[in-house]
C-alpha cells in the first residue's frame, strides 16, 4: 500500500515593512484622519514592494479610535487606493496590541491556505478620536429624531427632558478602564510602587530610549521603514517628531508627575498621544520566492493573555513572553533580541522585575525558577514608545518591521516581541530570521 506524502507545511515570511514618521497629536497630522494615515502607509509600502495587485488577497488593520462612521479602517484604504475590489478587509482592535493581533491574524490566514499575500499593520489618530454625546441625549432624542414624523412640539419635549442642558456637553474621551474606572497612568503607578521601581530608574530608562532611538535615526538605520507624508496643507513630515536627542536625567528629573500628587510618572516617562500608521507585507513563502521577493523574517509563535485589570492593569507580557518562548521552544537566554511597547518606564521595568522574580514564575506562570534576567544591551535596542510615540494600533506593526530589519541588519536569529494593552491583556511574539 502506497504511503502518503505529507504536504510541506505553509509558511508566512514577512517581506518587509514601512510606516509613518510617528508625531504628537495634534500637530501636522491634525487633518489626516486614520483612515488616511493607514493609506500613506500602505500606499508607500506598495511603492517599495510593488506586488502585482492582482495577488493582494486581504488586508488586515489594526485600530483603537474607530471612525464611528467607517469603522472597517482595513477597507476604507483599499477603497481609498483603489485597489481590487476582490482585495478583502478587516479590522481588528485589541488596544494596544491591535497592529500586532492584525500581522497574527494575517499569518495564521496565510499559513492554513486562506490567502497568499496580505498588507497587515494599524494606525490611529488621537487628534480626530470623535467626541461622544452623553448617551442619555442619544436615549432622549433618539426616538423622536428617528421616528420620521416628530413636530416642533415633539423636540421642545425633548429638550425639556434634558435640561439643565449641561446633559449636551460631549465628554473628553479618556484613557481609562471601564471595568475599574482607573486612568492607564494610575494604574502604572499603583505597578512602579508594587514593585518597588524608583522615579530615577524610570527617567533613566527614558533618557535611554530617547538616546538609541535618537541614535537609530542618526545612523540611517529607521530609512527604510520610515516614509515621508505630505499633508493637505502641503508640508512633507519626514521624520519622527517626538525623540529628543539632547534630553537628559538633569532635565526631566525637574518635571512634576502626572497621575498622582505623590507619583513617580511624568509626561517624560510616559509614552505620549501620538498620531502614525504602520504596515507589513506578508506572504507565504513559495509565493514571495515565485513573485521575486525576498523574506526577512517569520512567526515563530505569539501568545495573547489576560490579567485582572484591577490587579496589575499592564503586566501582561510577563505572561504572555514566557508562553511565547515556551511555544517557540525557546528560552529568554537564547533569543538575541527583545522589543518590549514602552507604555511607561515603569510599566517596563515592573515587566523585567517579574520576569527576574522566581515568586512571580511561582505564582503566576507555575515554574520553579524565574524567566531570566533581560541584557539591557539587547532591550530596545532602538529605543521605544516613550520616545518615538506610540499611535494605539500601529505600535505592534511598527515592532514587527524594526524587529525584521535588525534580525537582518544586525545578523541576529530571535527576536522576542511584548505587549501590554488595555484591559488587562498582554501580547508576545518570537520573530525568526529567515535564510
Amino acid at each position: 500500500m502506497a504511503t502518503r506524502r505529507r504536504a510541506k507545511p505553509r509558511r508566512a515570511v514577512i517581506i518587509g515593512g514601512v510606516r509613518t514618521p510617528f508625531l504628537k497629536a495634534f500637530t501636522q497630522y491634525l487633518h489626516l484622519d486614520t483612515i488616511d494615515l493607514g493609506a500613506a502607509a500602505v500606499r508607500a509600502l506598495l511603492e517599495k514592494y510593488p506586488v502585482p495587485r492582482a495577488e493582494l488577497d486581504s488586508i488586515v488593520w489594526g485600530g483603537v479610535i474607530l471612525p464611528g462612521a467607517a469603522p472597517n479602517v482595513g477597507r476604507e484604504i483599499a477603497l481609498d487606493l483603489k485597489l481590487p475590489f476582490s482585495v478583502e478587509a478587516r479590522t481588528v482592535t485589541r488596544a494596544c496590541a491591535s497592529g500586532l493581533q492584525a500581522i497574527t491574524d494575517a499569518v495564521a490566514a496565510i499559513e492554513r491556505g486562506d490567502s497568499d499575500v496580505i498588507i497587515a499593520g494599524g494606525s490611529d489618530s488621537t487628534s480626530n478620536a470623535e467626541l461622544k454625546l452623553p448617551q442619555e441625549v442619544v436615549r432622549t432624542a433618539g426616538p423622536v429624531l428617528m421616528g420620521g414624523k416628530a413636530g416642533p412640539m415633539d423636540y421642545l419635549g425633548v429638550l425639556a427632558q434634558l435640561a439643565p442642558f449641561t446633559a449636551l456637553i460631549p465628554k473628553i474621551p479618556k484613557i481609562a478602564e471601564r471595568t475599574t474606572g482607573e486612568v492607564m497612568g494610575e494604574a502604572a503607578e499603583r505597578m512602579a510602587a508594587r514593585n518597588h521601581i524608583t522615579r530615577e530608574a524610570q527617567d533613566e530608562f527614558a533618557v535611554r530610549s530617547h538616546h538609541r532611538a535618537a541614535a537609530a535615526i542618526a545612523s540611517g538605520r529607521f530609512d527604510d521603514e520610515v516614509i515621508s507624508v505630505r499633508t493637505p496643507k502641503g508640508d512633507a513630515v519626514h521624520a519622527d517628531g517626538l525623540v529628543r536627542a539632547e534630553t537628559s536625567v538633569e532635565k526631566i528629573s525637574r518635571l512634576r508627575p502626572v497621575f498622582a500628587k505623590d507619583g513617580t510618572l511624568t509626561a517624560a516617562n510616559s509614552s505620549p498621544l501620538t498620531d502614525g500608521a504602520a504596515a507589513v507585507l506578508l506572504m507565504e513563502e513559495s509565493k514571495a520566492k515565485a513573485l521575486g521577493f525576498t523574506p526577512k523574517a517569520a512567526f515563530r509563535s505569539w501568545s495573547y493573555v489576560g490579567v485582572d485589570p484591577a490587579d496589575q492593569l499592564l503586566m501582561g507580557p510577563a505572561i504572555a513572553m514566557p508562553k511565547a518562548l515556551e511555544r517557540a521552544g525557546l528560552e529568554l537566554g537564547g533569543v538575541d533580541l527583545v522589543d518590549m511597547h514602552e507604555a511607561f518606564a515603569a510599566q517596563v521595568l515592573s515587566i523585567l522585575a517579574m520576569l527576574r522574580s522566581d515568586a512571580f514564575a511561582r505564582e503566576r506562570l507555575g515554574r520553579d525558577k524565574a524567566v531570566g534576567e533581560i541584557d539591557p544591551e539587547r532591550l530596545n535596542v532602538h529605543g521605544g514608545s516613550v520616545a518615538i510615540g506610540h499611535p494605539f494600533g500601529a505600535t505592534g506593526a511598527r515592532m514587527v518591521t524594526t524587529m525584521a530589519n535588525e534580525l537582518v541588519l544586525g545578523d541576529k536569529q530571535h527576536a522576542l516581541l511584548g505587549i501590554c494593552a488595555a484591559g488587562g491583556l498582554g501580547a508576545a511574539a518570537v520573530l525568526e530570521r529567515v535564510g
